[in-house]
């Protein structure tokens, strides 16, 4: 009885602990919370429940409070200091991320084949992947610069949704090109309703209007969509990489080197323990 309750403890420490980890990837820079939603397995039953909130609200929220909880206090609270960190250490901050998802893409390809692998999932993959690249490094090379007012925090409400219900486009990395990161996270961080009203609106949208079709498309055609994911996610990770840090010194090399490896092993003995606990990934 004893070692059932250890582990019913353990394994809601480690969903609150997931879903503190995607409420970081959500703020910061370079990170998709979206990404690593399917590294933890709990992408597809948060747009089923997107997608039908009142028809699938009993049995997906029960089983999704633990890392909804998480996703909070990451956002809110936890995303503050670790914020400072990556401002202090961005690339050793960065490597620890790209480590983790990296060494959870194994059991994503893993997954994605549960239902078998054609030419048309891997088209799919490469396909994503090109499209991710292309996007991104366009933003990278934007220079554009405006003045937010209600339309923008609209759009950067969209991008918000957007990060969780694409994976891979880090809503960070489309605000920033755009100079709009920075106003509207602290907007969101001091409570103001000029941001938080608009910033609502065009996130509630954009989930109403794009979560459906998600979740359709994982019905239809999962190899398919979830090879298409694979690569969003190989390529947002690789574009997030501070290649030039590793070319700075031998100190930082290793430093980040020793981050990277660090990322791994968390990310093997995450998945180690999600394969212990059995978390019902699809709800």
């Amino acid at each position: 009885m004893y070692s059932k309750e250890k582990q019913s403890i353990g394994k809601l420490f480690l969903q609150v602990l997931q879903g503190a980890f995607i409420g970081l990837g959500a703020v910061l820079p370079g990170i998709s919370g979206g990404v690593l939603s399917v590294i933890f397995g709990i992408y597809k039953p948060i747009m089923e429940l997107l997608a039908n909130p009142f028809h699938n609200f009993k049995t997906h929220v029960p089983k999704l409070l633990p890392y909804i909880a998480g996703a909070v206090l990451g956002f809110l609270g936890i995303a503050r200091l670790l914020a400072f960190v990556l401002e202090r250490y961005p690339a050793p901050s960065v490597c620890l991320f790209v480590g983790l998802i990296g060494g959870m893409l194994p059991s994503l390809w893993k997954e994605a084949g549960n239902k078998g692998r054609t030419k048309f999932s891997l088209t799919a993959m490469f396909a994503a992947m090109a499209v991710i690249f292309a996007v991104l490094l366009g933003l990278r090379n934007a220079s554009v610069m405006i003045t937010p007012d209600f339309g923008w925090y609209l759009f950067c409400g969209f991008c918000l949704a957007l990060s969780v219900i694409a994976p891979g486009m880090s809503f960070s990395t489309l605000l920033m090109p755009l100079g709009l990161y920075t106003p509207f996270v602290d907007g969101i961080g001091s409570l103001s309703f000029n941001v938080l009203i608009p910033g609502g609106i065009g996130g509630l949208l954009t989930v109403v209007c794009l979560s459906k079709a998600v979740n359709y498309l994982f019905d239809r055609y999962y190899s398919i969509a979830f090879h298409a994911i694979i690569g969003i996610v190989v390529a947002a990770t690789i574009m997030i990489i501070p290649y030039g840090s590793f070319l700075n010194s031998t100190r930082d090399y290793l430093v980040n080197m020793a981050c990277l490896l660090g990322g791994i092993m968390a990310a093997s003995l995450l998945d180690k323990m999600n394969q212990r606990n059995e978390p019902e990934k699809n709800c």
